[in-house]
């Protein structure tokens, strides 16, 4: 990751030219740095794993049937650049998401910063680690609770619901719009909890475990586990602690639909 971090992503961040940057969808953008990136990182892991499949970001984007990989025996995930959006403009944060599942099931996970070179790891069962200490989730302690709220890929009405229910119980902070940054936020105590819309694996696959490993907890909002091979269901809870998931999913329990 780190080699790639530098042989990609740094090189070309705050350099991008006109034609190295363009819209994948409405409000995404995809970029050189992305492309070379997934290449490399593929390449590299299929050394590691040679049976497993290998589910990246773009690649899928360019052929949707690759997405039936994900419930493979074992299936690296593959985010090349989290956060295309602001290392586009020229700034943080933006990093590289991992996970390798198994059956639809995460086992591991490594989220990178490239600029801090903060490097978050978690296997399943073993703990959670940011270069290479331990950590665990206990939230900010702050009154009310420190939330981030992505209304992004929220319809109107539920837009709406959020910001009437929810929002008042809150602290409400900026996203930054990069899952990896968001989880190391929860997990460090920086926030407390976040919603999430858009569930993609490449995006959650690694944070999700490695905020569980942290002792937090990150699941669908009716407390089911968050799978791989069912990424494209919406609604995503992750809380520094269970108590604040519980508090979290309870109140969106009672908001109208």
């Amino acid at each position: 990751m780190r080699e790639t971090a530098e042989q990609t992503l740094l090189k070309h961040y705050q350099r991008l030219g006109a034609q190295e940057v363009s819209n994948k969808a409405a409000d995404d953008v995809v970029t050189i740095a992305d492309t070379e990136s997934e290449i490399m990182l593929a390449e590299e892991l299929a050394k590691i794993l040679p049976e497993a499949a290998i589910v990246g970001e773009e690649a899928a984007h360019a052929d949707p049937a690759i997405f039936e990989r994900l419930s493979d025996k074992l299936c690296w995930i593959i985010d090349p650049l989290d956060g295309t959006n602001n290392y586009a403009a020229g700034k943080p944060p933006f990093g590289i998401l991992l996970a390798l599942a198994q059956g639809g099931e995460t086992v591991a996970g490594w989220i990178y910063d490239p600029l801090s070179g903060r490097l978050c790891t978690a296997h399943r069962g073993q703990g959670a680690w940011v270069n290479g200490e331990r950590v665990s989730s206990g939230g900010s302690g702050k009154t009310p609770p420190i939330a981030a709220i992505s209304l992004v890929f929220a319809d109107k009405a539920k837009r709406a619901a959020l910001l009437e229910h929810i929002a008042p119980h809150y602290t409400l902070v900026d996203i930054p719009r990069c899952a990896a940054e968001q989880y190391p936020r929860i997990g460090l105590g920086r926030n407390d909890v976040s919603l999430f819309e858009r569930t993609l694996a490449w995006d959650h696959a690694a944070g999700v475990l490695f905020l569980n490993e942290a002792g937090g907890k990150a699941a669908r909002p009716d407390g089911s586990a968050y799978r791989v091979d069912r990424h494209l269901e919406p609604g995503l809870i992750g809380a520094a602690t269970p108590r604040l998931f519980d508090e979290m999913a309870e109140r969106l329990t009672r908001m109208p639909s």
